[in-house]
């Protein structure tokens, strides 16, 4: 029941645009395999072979790791509503510091030069493969909307306190790979 596709075909950028969750996995050699799960609003399709996402502070940064490591990316989309549809998306994955001069020309272009509290860097997915699968197995929910729990977290640490958070919490993963997380120490 699996198709393969070499790039994002129209109506799979719409089924993307549709999903208010999507999940990555990564790994290097050696470490364990981390998935998160990503709000929707923070992934935009930059072309036909190419996805980005804002990626805010959080407890970890086992996918920066990753990325520096062996670069190894997979975003999947699940159907929570409508038709059932699973679509993965496979590649080679690279990260853009905040400092970076791609990070700000990306928050500038597709994000309406909007960065939420808490950016930290842009995930760039390089797509070199596209799955759908049916979905079938996928139960129906309904979306209630987005928790205020990571803005209020943010907005109480502030800049300062979440650079501190960076320097305490990000700057490696579980499996003691650097993130590459740049301090503005660093810069």
């Amino acid at each position: 029941m699996a198709k393969q596709f070499d790039c994002l075909s129209q109506s799979h950028i719409e089924f993307i645009g549709r999903q208010k969750i999507f999940f990555t996995a990564s790994a290097a050699a050696g470490t364990r395999v981390n998935m998160s799960p990503r709000e929707g609003g923070a992934l935009r399709v930059a072309g036909a072979n190419e996805v980005v996402y804002l990626d805010r502070t959080g407890s970890g940064n086992e996918t920066a790791a990753h990325m520096l490591a062996d670069g190894r990316l997979t975003i999947m989309f699940c159907a929570f509503e409508g038709p059932p549809l699973i679509l993965r998306l496979y590649g080679q994955g690279t990260s853009l510091g905040w400092e970076s001069a791609g990070f700000s020309r990306i928050v500038e272009t597709l994000y309406d030069g909007k960065c939420p509290s808490g950016a930290r860097q842009i995930m760039r997915l390089t797509i070199d493969l596209v799955q759908t699968s049916c979905g079938y197995g996928v139960p129906l929910f309904d979306y209630q909307g987005e928790r205020a729990a990571i803005d209020n977290w943010h907005d109480n640490k502030g800049p300062d306190g979440i650079r501190a958070y960076w320097k305490d919490n990000n700057q490696s993963s579980m499996d003691g790979l650097p993130t590459g997380l740049k301090l503005p120490d660093d810069i």
